[in-house]
């Protein structure tokens, strides 16, 4: 069914609805994952912070690998790629707590890495072909706000029940991942096929135009790894936070996200991606400087978790990194160079996390002073945006230079 046509669909069987319906559907089975793992593998496995960060390396391999998307859109729909992904993320959650070991726990992680990322791939594309250009930023901010909110019901969920029904780590995995599960098979069968009005390129593309978009997602990926890999381990490590505490972090970041992804999505709209880019990698700076300063100086409890909620509020502004390549990108490379661009974002996840697992051992405030200095590289490269992208005008240099053959 063609987009034009799903007009005449109701509401719940549009494109957009499904796009807020596998919004909402990721975030329960790979946020509960999230919200746990840090105690989980501290108390059933011992993980130190060399294991945690072999666990995250092997966690981004298949993001890594993201680029075999193209090879699997040869004979399988987008559409239908990114709901099996799910159903595997969702599946691999559930069982993870049968597996108490560092080989088990790498195994599953394995597993819901593939759903996930391939998933995060196929979506990302998605986003792209279905939405305006001139509605997408705002889109994407709802969309992600979706997503905030079906994780804040699992995370009340969590905090609310964790300590008074005594719950354990294989129910509270069972019923986060079987319900992504059950979400997905149920929009395998109740939504049609949708027909992009630009059919994808089903081979891997690399253009020279799209150089700064490429940086740009490979500074990202390693900036994001310490984030993700060492914010919620140091709450736990450091300051002793157990599951409720955590789960209580990350629900003050997703009521943040709730209330300020739309706004984001509008003022990426309104002031463009250079700007919004910028204003995050500023941000991020500081931030992670102050991580260090939670080393360093002995800062408390109190400030590591307003860090940590100013951190996660400034990625969301990372929206604005894929209305920058749907500007500047021919319709037909959305695809293929969502799947590019995912490998490139995965090329330090490779071995970022094991080798700053090490590092973490000797001195975990040069963790985040590293992170630091990522972050004043993207800001360099954001500045290099122009104030309206487009095909032929992808940085400010455009016009300036000869331009890049293809």
């Amino acid at each position: 069914m063609t987009l034009a046509d799903a007009r005449d669909l109701p509401f719940w069987r549009r494109p957009v609805a499904l796009l807020f319906l596998m919004a909402l559907a990721m975030p329960i089975a790979f946020n509960t994952w999230s919200a746990l793992l840090n105690n989980f593998v501290i108390e059933a496995a011992n993980f130190d912070g060399s294991d945690i960060g072999l666990l995250h390396t092997v966690r981004e391999i298949p993001g890594f690998f993201a680029v075999g998307v193209i090879a699997i859109i040869l004979f399988m729909r987008e559409q239908v790629l990114g709901l099996v992904s799910l159903i595997l993320l969702g599946a691999a959650t559930a069982v993870t707590a049968w597996f108490p070991s560092l080989g088990g726990i790498l195994t599953v992680t394995m597993l819901s890495s593939i759903g996930f990322h391939y998933y995060e791939t196929v979506n990302q594309s998605l986003q792209l072909q279905w939405l305006k250009i001139e509605d997408a930023p705002r889109m994407i901010g709802w969309l992600m706000a979706a997503g905030s909110l079906a994780t804040l019901v699992a995370y009340l969920a969590i905090m609310a029940l964790w300590e008074t029904l005594d719950l354990s780590y294989n129910i509270v995995y069972l019923i986060g991942g079987g319900v992504t599960v059950a979400i997905a098979l149920f929009a395998l069968v109740a939504y049609p096929q949708f027909e992009a009005p630009h059919p994808q390129v089903k081979k891997m593309v690399l253009r020279r135009r799209y150089w700064l978009y490429y940086a740009l997602q490979f500074m990202s990926g390693a900036r994001r790894q310490i984030f993700v890999v060492f914010a919620g381990f140091m709450m736990v490590e450091r300051f002793g936070f157990e599951v409720h505490e955590i789960t209580l972090l990350y629900l003050v970041n997703l009521v943040a996200n709730m209330i300020f992804a739309p706004l984001m999505g509008r003022a990426v709209g309104y002031f463009g991606e250079r700007r919004a880019l910028g204003f995050e990698y500023i941000g991020l700076v500081a931030v992670f400087l102050a991580y260090g300063g939670v080393y360093y100086l002995g800062w408390g409890v109190a400030v590591a978790a307003t860090l940590y909620v100013l951190d996660h509020m400034f990625f969301a502004l990372a929206l604005a990194l894929k209305t920058y390549f749907q500007k500047i990108a021919d319709p037909g490379d959305i695809a293929p160079t969502a799947a590019v661009a995912f490998t490139i974002n995965h090329i330090a996840a490779v071995f970022l996390p094991v080798l700053l697992g090490l590092l973490w051992l000797v001195s975990p405030a040069a963790v985040f002073l590293l992170a630091a200095g990522m972050a004043a590289i993207s800001l360099g490269l954001a500045l290099l945006i122009p104030r309206h992208p487009r095909p032929g005008h992808e940085t400010i240099f455009a016009g300036a230079l000869p331009a890049p053959a293809e």
